[in-house]
């Protein structure tokens, strides 16, 4: 029983820190990325959720995006309150999805499988409750919203669900061996997590698909 408890503190604990990490990084970075009437942009803060999942499983970035999207909604949210359900299923999607395949098929393979599926199937989510949802969110007419759907939604979530996808396999890694080091795992978990080697060509052509999104972004807003 009292090794049960040290391991929830221990997984509480870790789950407020990463939780911290992403609201800080949703408030301080937020570029734009698909120029149009929408202030659409990109934060980092689904890469920290995923990681997350990895280590404790899906209920981890379910749990984390309910508490920050709220928290979100009512300080530095552009939206305010009413971007509140779009950003939880946003994050819903993206987290739960990568990290049940990852639970799965605890592999390099399945991690990069997991989060490719997260990417698809996050755009086809969003594209569909950006249709329910924005016109009742933001007052326009249906019509408007769905001229929108394909020209402004659907690059703005391939790329942002890129960008997650190849920040979080550039990341996790890291901290990952980071949270080891610092004895924040519970025993099991750090059994778990002996770090193989880093795949060096992953880490290439995650570099890669990661500047290409740079470069795609830059040209959408006139910068080069």
């Amino acid at each position: 029983m009292e090794q049960k408890k040290r391991l929830d503190v221990k997984t509480i604990t870790v789950l407020a820190i990463l939780s911290a990490i992403a609201y800080i990084l949703a408030s301080l970075i937020r570029i734009p990325l698909v120029p149009g009437p929408v202030n659409l942009g990109y934060e980092p803060k689904d890469v920290i959720l995923v990681i997350a999942g990895f280590i404790y499983g899906p209920f981890a970035p379910l749990a984390m995006a309910a508490v920050i999207s709220l928290i979100e909604g009512f300080t530095t949210s552009v939206l305010g309150p009413i971007g509140i359900p779009m950003n939880f299923i946003a994050s819903v999607a993206f987290g739960c999805t990568a990290s049940a395949f990852y639970k799965k098929w605890h592999t390099l393979t399945g991690a990069v499988v997991g989060l490719s599926v997260s990417v698809v199937l996050t755009t086809i989510v969003m594209l569909l409750w950006n249709y329910a949802l924005t016109p009742i969110l933001m007052g326009w007419p249906r019509d408007r919203v769905e001229a929108l759907l394909v020209p402004l939604f659907l690059p703005f979530n391939l790329i942002k669900g890129t960008l997650n996808a190849t920040l979080l396999i550039l990341l996790y890694k890291p901290i990952r061996i980071a949270l080891d080091k610092s004895r924040m795992l519970p025993a099991s978990l750090e059994a778990d997590a002996k770090p193989a080697k880093i795949n060096t060509g992953v880490l290439l052509v995650s570099a890669f698909i990661l500047i290409t999104c740079i470069v795609v972004v830059l040209s959408w807003q006139g910068i080069i």
